[in-house]
């Protein structure tokens, strides 16, 4: 029994030693030096507080709120005012009158004169035939396989008696001859003195066919380089009279004047075939000439 109470009598002499408290804290290491430094700079790095926004002042009572007025329109007169220009001052000189309708009318661009053509003068040099008012060229034998085709001495005429032809005809210079007569001696006196030919409008001349173009039919004129189709008149003016709209009373007897020149004279209301062309060839008939 002793034994067991020997352990509990030597605790419970040992509580009042440990229940004692110290008799002072213990004071903690002083702070090292750099640490004190960079604290310092922080603190001084730091902005101060932001201080009290002032507060408005309250609206006297006696006031009311103004409601917002709508923006003023300007005047229509004071606007178009505004823009104007200002008045010339009066120690300018004045300005130059310019007419405005001589202004509309005149045109700036230079215009060039056209040059009437002229009628070319009767020379040797570039005639054929023999003859100074036949301008061409004389050209080498025409032969084709076509049986009644072909020209022996043919001619490209380019302009007779001063007036030229629209395009080139090849023929030959019996027929060349003979439109330079009909020119001279019958068309010039049909249109008169008031009405100068500077061109003919040359609608065939040379070509292989059969006449009128229908199979069957006999080789025409043109196939011998005898024949020569005119379609209208080009006139020093810059007018022009074509057989098939203008068939007037001038071109009917410069149609008539080439009966007996020509071997054939064919025209509108003659067969049906030649309503816009004059045909002249200088085919020869034992009867005479043949004029329709």
């Amino acid at each position: 029994m002793r034994r067991l109470w020997a352990p509990v009598v030597f605790v419970l002499s040992a509580l009042p030693l440990m229940a004692d408290a110290p008799a002072s804290t213990p004071r903690p290491l002083p702070r090292p030096a750099a640490v004190t430094a960079m604290a310092g700079a922080n603190a001084a790095v730091t902005a101060p507080a932001p201080a009290a926004l002032p507060r408005p002042r309250a609206r006297p009572a006696g006031l009311t709120a103004t409601p917002p007025q709508p923006e003023a329109l300007i005047p229509l007169d004071t606007l178009i005012a505004s823009v104007r220009p200002r008045p010339r001052p009066a120690d300018l000189a004045p300005l130059p009158e310019i007419d405005l309708a001589a202004a509309a009318t005149s045109d700036k661009t230079p215009k060039t004169k056209q040059k009437k053509p002229k009628r070319e003068k009767a020379s040797k040099a570039g005639s054929v035939c023999g003859d100074p008012q036949i301008k061409g060229e004389k050209l080498a034998r025409i032969t084709s396989k076509v049986k009644g085709c072909g020209v022996e001495e043919p001619v490209r005429v380019t302009s007779v008696s001063g007036i030229r032809l629209s395009q080139p005809a090849t023929i030959t210079c019996e027929t060349a001859e003979a439109l330079r007569q009909w020119v001279d001696g019958a068309m010039r006196p049909a249109f008169g003195k008031k009405r100068e030919v500077v061109e003919l409008r040359i609608a065939a001349h040379y070509i292989c066919r059969p006449r009128n173009n229908k199979k069957g039919n006999k080789i025409s004129e043109h196939g011998r380089g005898k024949a020569i189709d005119i379609g209208g008149f080009v006139f020093s003016d810059g007018t022009e009279w074509s057989i098939a709209r203008d068939y007037n009373a001038p071109i009917r007897k410069a149609h008539k004047g080439a009966c007996g020149i020509f071997g054939t004279t064919l025209g509108p209301g003659s067969d049906g075939y030649h309503e816009d062309h004059l045909h002249f060839d200088t085919a020869r008939y034992n009867s005479g000439a043949y004029c329709r």
